[in-house]
């Protein structure tokens, strides 16, 4: 069985469908929010040339999911899978935001519920990266089972080095 990087997945609270070109105008209106990015590495991503890129990238990447409220319907955020490494049994789960209105956990549960779930079927570990200075995600990585483990340093989008504290969830026995 193949790892499919962009299932349709459906818990309890949110909906991960695969992005898509026509999710841009949704997406951007709740990343707009400079807030959702204060603690971030790129704090600059609520505005709208920055963005662009991003939601490039994500398009791009095959992994992306948007995130869906689904009592409401309204899009709430976007996640993806990257770096799918079958040898080392891992794969990278980021690129994470949700609207403040969905802060404090319980969104983010059942949102990383769903992906580790699909993940652990193909691999042993799950990897967040998080930036040393975002408190914010560092707290909802270890609330979601994740140990730091080091860091990993790669080029950001100006091509500069961007260090990442590396929290890796294990499949469960």
């Amino acid at each position: 069985m193949q790892f499919k990087l962009q299932p349709h997945l459906i818990g309890e609270l949110v909906e991960l469908r695969p992005l898509t070109p026509t999710d841009w105008s949704a997406l951007y209106a709740v990343a707009s929010d400079p807030l959702i990015w204060e603690q971030h590495p790129a704090h600059d991503r609520h505005q709208e040339d920055v963005f662009r890129l991003y939601f490039a990238q994500a398009i791009d990447s095959g992994g992306a999911f948007v995130v869906i409220d689904r009592a409401t319907g309204n899009v709430i955020g976007s996640t993806r899978f990257y770096g799918l490494d079958l040898e080392r049994s891992e794969i990278e789960i980021g690129w994470t935001f949700l609207a403040r209105s969905h802060w404090g956990g319980k969104y983010n549960a059942d949102m990383k519920k769903l992906l580790f779930n699909h993940a652990f079927q193909f691999v042993d570990r799950v990897v967040l990266l998080v930036g040393p200075d975002n408190v914010r995600s560092q707290k909802a990585a270890e609330r979601v089972g994740g140990v730091q483990d080091g860091a990993v340093t790669r080029p950001d989008r100006h091509g500069r080095p961007l260090t990442s504290l590396r929290f890796v969830i294990e499949k469960p026995a």
